[in-house]
């Protein structure tokens, strides 16, 4: 029996599409089984220091980059790149905390203190660039705008490393993954935001929205030399028992993912407006592109947003011996889920698009920096470790 015409059409699709990992090439394995290989080793060196959960971690975070690399492949080498510069300030410090102000490169590159500093530099001079970039229509300025981002994603994140491992060096007491501050969190917030604007640079093939989501991140930054300065917040130290839990390795992430992803959208909604209204109309990318990355920036931090959410309930139960207590920063966190719920509902139910959706987002983004800033400022309650 022949093939009506559409079956024949799904069947040519169907062998013009190879399935997902027959699309994969050679080094596509290689970087999976490298990073089975390494999480395998540090398990069997390590697996000592660890409980059964973070053991759990460990070899889900394997599989989990494999996949985020077959799908992103900048993640292929930023990977190796942050792992071999980590380790080999990791090896200069010979297990004393002291070299980081003896030894030349650890002084002034690659002690965290110090990788921190030049990825805050480098995302303010992509900023300027990304800017330089727009007005004057320069492939060239943009081009250097992405660049000095990925270097200072590239630094940022061998900052965080290096300060994990200088927390060990301190006492193994002390030790912990360096999200539990204002200070390590608003580094997170930065290199977050930074790595999803990259993807989404990629994805549509546009850097013309680099300057406005650079804003933010150049933002967080100014915020972070402040608070280092004026109240030595590099300093490492020893976490309160509520958060020697290793609840925080998963929970911290997954909230500031949507803290991140929820900033990108606003400052993209801001474009957004900006080119409704006739500015940089011609040099902004089109309002569809601006609105789908808009829609996709909300998407993806409202899952992780609802992830981190429900983690903290379980967090508390454990540390508090309640899921849920109206503490200030839990209330203000589910206003800000219960904002981007309704702009997804409106958006998947009533077609939510244009200024309306794009004033959403601004707004969304002032409700989301008093839940994240404003109550560590003006309320106090059980989530009292960020104190401004």
């Amino acid at each position: 029996m022949e093939l009506s015409q559409s079956q024949a059409s799904r069947a040519e699709l169907y062998k013009e599409e190879p399935g997902y990992f027959r699309r994969l090439n050679a080094f596509d394995w290689v970087y999976a089984l490298a990073l089975c290989a390494a999480a395998l080793f540090a398990l069997n060196r390590y697996a000592d220091f660890m409980d059964v959960y973070e053991k759990t971690i460990l070899l889900c975070t394997a599989p989990t980059f494999a996949v985020l690399g077959w799908h992103w492949k900048p993640m292929r080498w930023l990977l190796p790149l942050v792992g071999a510069l980590s380790l080999g300030a990791i090896g200069m410090y010979d297990g004393v905390l002291a070299a980081a102000n003896q030894k030349f490169f650890l002084k002034y590159m690659l002690s965290s203190q110090s990788a921190i500093l030049w990825m805050s530099a480098l995302f303010v001079f992509s900023t300027v660039f990304y800017w330089v970039g727009l007005f004057s229509r320069s492939g060239f300025g943009s081009g250097v705008g992405t660049r000095l981002c990925w270097a200072g994603v590239v630094l940022g994140a061998t900052g965080m490393m290096v300060r994990w491992y200088e927390s060990y060096l301190i006492g193994p007491d002390v030790g912990h993954i360096p999200v539990s501050n204002l200070y390590e969190v608003f580094i997170l917030f930065a290199l977050i935001t930074a790595m999803f604007y990259l993807y989404y640079e990629e994805r549509y093939a546009t850097r013309q929205l680099g300057p406005f989501v650079l804003l933010i991140i150049a933002a967080a930054v100014a915020f972070l030399l402040w608070y280092t300065v004026s109240r030595d917040a590099a300093d490492i130290q020893p976490l309160v028992p509520a958060l020697q839990s290793w609840w925080m390795k998963i929970h911290v992430p997954a909230n500031f993912i949507g803290y991140g992803t929820f900033a990108l959208a606003a400052m993209v909604g801001t474009a957004y407006l900006l080119k409704s209204h006739g500015i940089l109309a011609d040099r902004l990318p089109s309002m569809e592109v601006l609105d789908d990355v808009m829609y996709k920036s909300i998407s993806v931090g409202f899952a992780f947003f609802t992830v981190a959410t429900i983690l903290g309930a379980l967090w508390a139960a454990e540390a508090w011996g309640g899921y849920w207590s109206w503490d200030p920063k839990e209330t203000w966190a589910l206003i800000v889920w219960l904002n981007y719920a309704a702009w997804l509902h409106m958006r998947l139910m009533s077609g939510l698009r244009g200024r309306v959706a794009a004033w959403w987002a601004v707004v969304g983004l002032l409700v989301t920096t008093f839940a994240f800033l404003g109550v560590n400022m003006f309320l106090s309650g059980l989530h009292s470790y960020g104190e401004l």
